[in-house]
């Protein structure tokens, strides 16, 4: 592919991300959407982590940026054209096909609230799990404002490695605020952060990236347990606080089946403490035996608390996904407290 070709490529993946970030853009906190947008601006500068943003110039683009969402927050996503054939913007398979031989990957599928997400990158590896493909995205040329690391769309795997630094970075410098003593703040301890920036976040993107597969084939064993009707349902309750219940259940029965098991047999601490620490609000409450199996390994050192809760979790968090589901064939899209109620009468 010319470089001409490439840049006209990444334009118009690009657009479709302004298009994505003009409808979703104020899905998230005041708080966070400044945090993202600050990041945002890193990324589209090439900016090193750590360099100092100038407040006026990042207030500028965030205004221009805010005036051309306003004009896309109505416009039609446009078609990927690779080689004068036009592709679906969620056909990544088909477009995967056709980049394979350039050495780039695409992604394109919905995320919480229905958003998509859209990436264009260098293609760092493509290796078969099973029936799976497993595609490892290095620097990337077009992506939106939120930038999941991992994602599973089909029986493909997308594993973002950029991201997954740029996530890193984003947590370390909101953990550097007041360096509280948990979780997250022991996965930094790991490594040299203080004096080693660059190398530090490699080196535990390089770890953290198998925690993020694990996560991810556990998602494809929790996608056959469930079926189709999964998407169904959270493509009702998009928007809704039962969607992120609902996300949470879905990953706890993901890492149940994979992600814990897997951490406990390796019994890295730096992988363990990266995983409990970047758990959401919502997948702490309702799992506070994992949590409480956490404590028990910092206190003596045991992984088998992980193993039990896993075991536990994996027939608890299938049994209440299930019921969410039935309760989506009896009363249809109207299912949001119905869904809340339940998942907040069975925590485990």
């Amino acid at each position: 592919m010319t470089h001409s070709a490439l840049n006209h490529l990444a334009e118009t993946v690009q657009y479709n991300c302004n298009v994505s970030d003009a409808r979703h853009g104020a899905d998230d906190s005041l708080c966070i959407y400044l945090m993202k947008m600050r990041e945002y601006f890193r990324w589209e500068r090439r900016l090193p982590f750590g360099a100092p943003l100038e407040r006026q110039q990042v207030g500028e683009w965030l205004q221009a940026r805010e005036e051309l969402w306003e004009q896309l927050e109505h416009a039609d996503l446009l078609p990927i054209e690779i080689d004068e054939q036009c592709y679906d913007p969620f056909d990544a398979d088909a477009i995967n096909r056709a980049l394979a031989p350039q050495g780039l990957v695409y992604s394109g599928g919905l995320g919480t609230h229905g958003k998509p997400h859209f990436v264009l990158g260098d293609l760092e590896q493509h290796r078969r799990h099973g029936d799976r493909s497993v595609f490892i995205v290095a620097d990337e040329y077009a992506r939106d404002l939120s930038a999941p690391p991992a994602m599973t769309l089909g029986q493909s795997i997308f594993v973002r490695r950029e991201s997954l630094r740029r996530m890193l970075w984003e947590k370390l410098e909101s953990w550097r605020w007041s360096r509280p003593d948990n979780a997250l703040g022991r996965a930094f301890a790991c490594y040299d952060f203080d004096n080693a920036l660059d190398a530090s976040l490699d080196a535990m993107a390089d770890r953290e990236a198998h925690t993020l597969l694990l996560h991810e084939q556990g998602e494809t064993l929790a996608g056959e347990q469930l079926g189709d009707a999964w998407g169904r349902l959270i493509l009702d309750l998009a928007g809704t606080p039962a969607e992120i219940m609902a996300r949470a259940v879905r990953d706890h029965l993901a890492d149940c089946l994979v992600t814990i098991p897997h951490l406990a047999a390796k019994a890295q601490a730096a992988s363990i403490h990266f995983f409990v620490g970047q758990l959401t609000n919502m997948r702490k409450e309702i799992f506070p035996g994992l949590q409480d199996a956490y404590a028990s390994w910092r206190h003596d050192g045991g992984l088998e608390g992980f193993d039990e809760v896993a075991a536990r979790g994996r027939a608890h968090w299938l049994s209440l996904a299930q019921a969410m589901l039935e309760i989506h064939r009896e009363q249809g899209a109207a299912l949001d407290q119905a869904i809340r109620d339940l998942v907040q009468t069975r925590p485990l």
